[in-house]
């Protein structure tokens, strides 16, 4: 499912890639093409600049011949017309009367009618050679005296912009335009306002009179081109999106069935503690019930207080076993059972502290208590913060290293005027970092498995962590494997 989810949005990117790069290209046909026929149009407005100038030259003598030349073109076609009637009557009558002197004096109407028409022709064949000889003087003035002309006569920025609109216009690009021109050699002329010199963007450029002394070159720029050919393909966008939603909502299903198999693993290590737990001190009071039936045990009375101190010991493990499971699923719902009070860290830290060395010397180590805290008054529950302090304590001793003693120490200090740091240390075996990150998680246990030479259900820092955040505090931890551990809790003055 991964491999099609990914292949399927790779083919979507290829092919808004494809579909973005034939926009560009058909952009830029478009483009080219209008900037070729703009300079056409220059090159066709030039030339009659030319026109005009020779026009102007000899415009007397050209509208005197023009003159003359319509009335012989007038003559001609009238004597053309005139002698076909002739020929054609003439031919009838002689047909019909036969007389030949009036056929001799026709025949020399039309021979006077014939030379004329002749000598029309050569008049107009003149003109002919003259209006050609003045077209070519016409070509190579423009070869000649084209470069001498100031470049922005020959390219008008304003004629460019209009007629360069018109043809993107009717090509199907109605979009803003910057344009410069230069010359051959890169020289700039003019260019309009916004028109970038430094770096231009989508860039076309196109040679004006390319076969004059001197050529020019139309650059124009579209800053606003990716816009355009993005707006084209933007339809594709959606399902690029839709897909990619997809493929996250599924790594997100694939991550949580990790975490639910990880969370099975977890209960199982769990149920196999817990029962292990519960086991052992309800086999050791079975067994001590069982030897209360026995004569001989009823008549000592040092059996019978052993026995009854083994009973109530294993009482007190299994209830506080029961009781632990039973408070992280209260917390879990609410804190309405917890009730602040304004109470003394300090104090408190004293006490569990002094309570506990003899935990501690018993495996031959030591606890140091340095409450420097100048204001140590907080508002929590007195008994879940008596018990915070007690399970952070039990954990130091639990995961000690048993190559060494244990040294344990705790700190209060003020670290500003609303916040009082309390500080945990010990030389245990320490945490790794993956495991660090998880320790404050329910049921986590290091190590995890079906191990029992730790006792626990793994809810002793979730407890910690959630009586902290009910406080309205933080607690962090910091551990380097086979050197210690150090937590630390902050907390809001009172």
């Amino acid at each position: 499912m991964a491999i099609t989810f990914f292949a399927l949005l790779y083919f979507q990117i290829m092919y808004l890639e494809n579909m973005v790069k034939m926009r560009d290209a058909q952009f830029s046909e478009i483009v080219l093409r209008c900037l070729s026929s703009t300079g056409s149009y220059l090159e066709k407005r030039e030339t009659m600049h030319f026109l005009e100038e020779d026009i102007a030259v000899l415009e007397s003598s050209l509208l005197e011949m023009d003159d003359q030349g319509s009335r012989r073109l007038g003559l001609s076609n009238a004597v053309i017309d005139s002698l076909s009637g002739l020929i054609t009557q003439q031919s009838a009558d002689i047909g019909l009367t036969g007389n030949f002197d009036q056929s001799l004096s026709r025949q020399h109407h039309i021979d006077n009618i014939e030379g004329r028409y002749r000598n029309m022709q050569q008049t107009l064949r003149g003109q002919y050679l003259y209006q050609r000889e003045l077209l070519n003087e016409v070509i190579l003035s423009i070869l000649r005296d084209a470069g001498k002309r100031p470049a922005k006569e020959r390219a008008d920025s304003t004629i460019i912009r209009y007629y360069l609109r018109n043809e993107l216009e009717s090509s199907g690009l109605n979009m803003p335009f910057n344009f410069s021109i230069t010359n051959v050699r890169g020289q700039l002329i003019y260019t309009t306002n916004k028109f970038e010199r430094e770096s231009p963007k989508n860039l076309y450029s196109q040679t004006l009179f390319p076969n004059s002394g001197s050529p020019l070159r139309l650059n124009v720029e579209f800053p606003q081109k990716n816009k355009y050919i993005f707006s084209s393909v933007r339809f594709i966008i959606p399902t690029l999106i839709f897909t990619l939603i997809l493929l996250i909502v599924f790594l997100y299903t694939i991550i949580i069935a990790f975490r639910q198999k990880k969370l099975s693993e977890i209960k199982t290590d769990f149920i196999h503690n817990m029962t292990h737990e519960l086991k052992t001190p309800i086999s050791t009071i079975s067994l001590a019930s069982q030897m209360l039936n026995d004569d001989s045990v009823r008549k000592s009375e040092t059996s019978l207080n052993r026995l009854a101190g083994v009973i109530s010991d294993e009482t007190k493990r299994l209830q506080f076993q029961v009781e632990k499971v039973l408070q992280m699923s209260v917390f879990d719902n609410s804190s309405s059972s917890v009730k602040l009070t304004e109470v003394d860290a300090n104090s408190i830290i004293q006490n569990v502290v002094d309570t506990f060395k003899i935990k501690v010397e018993k495996f031959g180590g030591s606890i140091s208590c340095k409450l420097e805290a100048d204001n140590s008054l907080i508002n929590v529950d007195q008994m879940h913060f008596t018990n915070i302090i007690h399970n952070l304590l039990d954990n130091a001793v639990k995961y000690r290293d048993e190559e060494r003693a244990p040294q344990l120490s705790i700190t209060t200090k003020d670290i500003n005027d609303s916040t009082l740091q309390i500080k945990f240390h010990d030389n245990g075996i320490g945490i790794r970092k993956d495991d660090l990150k998880r320790i404050f998680d329910k049921f986590y246990r290091v190590p995890t498995g079906n191990r029992h030479d730790v006792k626990g259900f793994g809810l002793g820092l979730a407890y910690v962590k959630k009586m902290v955040e009910i406080f309205h505090g933080t607690i962090n931890a910091e551990s380097e494997y086979g050197k210690g551990s150090t937590f630390i809790i902050n907390l809001p003055l009172s």
